[in-house]
């Protein structure tokens, strides 16, 4: 789902850095961009070190002269039940699920108040707005990215800077493919009203609304994309 919004940017005629803990599959995605003759950063970068986030923001900074766009797309499962959690495995789902975000936010925010423009997009979850059981964590990530998304749109509307949150559902990635053929995985989909899972390249058109000018007037807002999964 990254690629596909780093295609949708650079298709629109923007110059993309890319970051990202898998090296291989971000020179993969650079190679495409530049096919399309659009310039690409690739930032080697783990988020829930903050030392590599401020180092990507500066890259970035160096090799374009401005940050105009933030799409913020890291997530981690949090899945235990809350009596076995431990404080380590919520120190990896709250770094890579919430504190990343906020300071890479924070980071590339800077260069936006600076230029009096920008677009800074977070990308939760529906299981930020409703709970799943036995990922308390992850749930309680996505919702406290949900209200800081909100809290900073007030903060930064100041500075023509808007803020706004995608929750997808359930997207086919390589990551869940060999979940969703089994029983269980059937039983997810069957409950979705539209009884398919989403295609990464239908959160193209939400980015892109939300990283033109097409959104100037819009900043707080949550957008979910989910075949209606929660709207009963």
């Amino acid at each position: 789902m990254g690629r596909e919004m780093a295609l949708t940017l650079a298709e629109a005629g923007a110059d993309v850095a890319l970051a990202a803990r898998n090296v291989e599959a971000l020179d993969e995605t650079a190679s495409l961009i530049e096919k399309m003759g659009r310039e690409s950063l690739v930032c080697p970068m783990d988020i829930s070190k903050l030392e590599e986030i401020e180092r990507s923001v500066n890259d970035a900074v160096k090799a374009f002269g401005r940050i105009d766009i933030l799409i913020n797309n890291s997530g981690i499962a949090g899945d235990v039940p809350v009596a076995q959690m431990t404080p380590e495995k919520w120190d990896s789902v709250i770094d890579v699920n919430l504190k990343g975000h906020v300071f890479c936010t924070k980071l590339a925010g800077r260069h936006m108040i600076e230029n009096k423009y920008g677009k800074a997009i977070n990308i939760a979850s529906i299981f930020g707005l409703v709970g799943i059981v036995y990922n308390s964590l992850y749930s309680m990530a996505k919702a406290g990215l949900i209200l800081f998304t909100k809290s900073l749109a007030l903060e930064w509307a100041r500075y023509n800077i808007q803020v706004n949150v995608i929750c997808p559902g359930y997207f086919l990635t390589d990551l869940n493919r060999e979940f969703f053929q089994t029983e269980v995985g059937q039983k997810v989909i069957n409950k979705i009203p539209m009884r398919r899972l989403g295609d990464p390249k239908e959160i193209r058109g939400v980015v892109l609304l939300l990283a033109s000018d097409a959104s100037n007037f819009m900043t707080g807002s949550v957008i979910t994309i989910d075949g209606g999964h929660i709207a009963g």
